[in-house]
């Protein structure tokens, strides 16, 4: 098993309150290769679980339970042993690639510098392969845009920049925070569709984390739905969405419309 998660409960000290818990005892399981959707709205606790599987909580947070990659415990491990894992085994999409990105470095440069650290590989050799990684997430032009800086390029060429830095060191775990949230639905089509040629290609396992039932069903094999904190139910894509054991899964699915709903099998 690629990634287990068991019993993660974390909470926010706050000054002068006590903690406040926003995961309650969220279990998961991932296998290589494998696409788990997280659906829920906003506050349901998606994000704050991508961080705690990262390793990137905030001082503020206290994370118990267990979040085993590869039969280690990301909660127990060593700052720097995560830094090993951070890019090199495990890379993570951000939701908002303006500001993920460094607005002061042209994008070529943003793709190599984890390259550079991690692999020990000359600029050279990093930026023909941040060139490679350019085409290989389909940024039009990429010779030319390798030189861009971030506000030079649109959202969607943004985004796909953010997934060339995730994939520059060929992860075995991508975490997907709302990658496609600021798009227009062609560009989310696009981008979902590389997404899912990744997985495929590179044999690498996939959390992809939406507020969307659509952006779910079109790639995950499997569905965890999540409100507040909890864990509301848990399966293959097609039964949740088509046979939701859940009140708020079918509310989700409710608040469609009904010509999506239907092309889920969820009419």
């Amino acid at each position: 098993m690629m990634l287990e998660i068991n019993d993660l409960r974390v909470a926010f000290q706050r000054r002068n309150h006590p903690p406040t818990q926003v995961i309650h005892g969220l279990s998961l399981s991932l296998e290589r290769g494998q696409t788990l959707g997280i659906v829920g709205e906003s506050g349901s606790g998606k994000s704050v679980m991508s961080l705690a599987t990262m390793g990137l909580l905030p001082a503020t947070a206290t994370a118990t339970g267990s979040i085993m990659f590869e039969g280690r415990d990301i909660l127990t491990m060593p700052e720097r042993d995560l830094c090993k894992l951070r890019g090199n085994r495990m890379g993570m999409i951000f939701q908002e690639p303006m500001t993920a990105l460094n607005p002061a470095m042209r994008v070529g440069a943003q793709i190599a510098e984890g390259l550079i650290l991690h692999k020990g590989i000359s600029r050279a050799a990093a930026r023909t392969e941040a060139l490679h990684l350019l085409e290989m997430v389909q940024i039009p032009r990429a010779a030319e845009r390798i030189d861009s800086f971030p506000h030079e390029m649109s959202g969607g060429q943004r985004q796909r920049v953010g997934i060339a830095i995730a994939l520059a060191l060929k992860p075995d775990l991508l975490i997907a925070d709302e990658p496609t949230t600021a798009l227009d639905v062609t560009v989310q089509a696009e981008v979902l569709d590389i997404l899912d040629d990744l997985v495929t290609d590179l044999g690498i396992s996939l959390i992809l984390i939406s507020h969307d039932l659509g952006v779910i069903a079109r790639i995950a094999d499997r569905t965890l739905v999540m409100y507040r904190g909890d864990m509301m139910e848990e399966g293959p894509t097609e039964r949740v969405l088509r046979q939701p054991g859940h009140d708020y899964t079918r509310k989700l699915l409710d608040a469609m419309p009904r010509r999506v709903r239907a092309s889920l099998g969820g009419a």
